[in-house]
């Protein structure tokens, strides 16, 4: 048996929560989300608390009361709280900025990228090089700065590139002189 799954969801205070047999929706202050709910876990709300549980106590079933007990749960979170992911710009003349909804990056390539932000995601350009992707949705949120980092990755030998701001980069030792 799931023992994240096994845990009840609470419901802070100002959540709405709209559940039917097939589909939950959560909205909060931050904003709305909602999940298709698949026929093998069961979802109920008792006063307070959102419960899953497995349909039968096969493996697959556990496993998906675990997965969608985590969903659920990080959706409350998100029309809560909300998530945020940052990033670190290495890189003599590299840099970000934000017009709109689009993210326009510097980042020694022969032109600059603009890269159009999802809808629910907005970011924050602190100093040039430093970025704060914000959302409602974490599993947008992630992708989304896996993204922006995929358009010039940390390399090895001087850290130049997009990294996550707790990443840390582990360096090689660069080609040595003839002896």
């Amino acid at each position: 048996m799931s023992r994240i799954g096994k845990k009840p969801i609470e419901i802070p205070s100002g959540v709405k929560i709209d559940l039917t047999a097939e589909k939950i929706e959560v909205q909060g202050p931050k904003g709305k989300l909602s999940r298709e709910i698949p026929s093998t876990v069961l979802v109920e709300m008792e006063a307070d608390k959102i419960v899953v549980s497995p349909v039968e106590s096969v493996r697959r079933d556990t496993s998906m009361q675990g997965l969608y007990r985590t969903l659920i749960a990080n959706m409350v979170e998100g029309v809560t709280k909300g998530f945020q992911k940052s990033l670190e710009i290495n890189g003599v003349g590299y840099r970000a900025d934000v017009k709109g909804s689009t993210l326009n990056l510097a980042l020694g390539y022969s032109h600059p990228i603009e890269y159009p932000l999802p809808e629910g995601i907005t970011v924050e350009v602190e100093k040039q090089t430093k970025m704060t992707v914000l959302g409602i949705d974490k599993e947008l949120v992630g992708a989304t700065a896996a993204k922006i980092r995929s358009f010039r990755g940390p390399e090895p030998y001087k850290g130049k590139g997009i990294k996550y701001a707790q990443e840390r980069i582990l360096r090689k030792a660069g080609k040595t002189g003839k002896k």
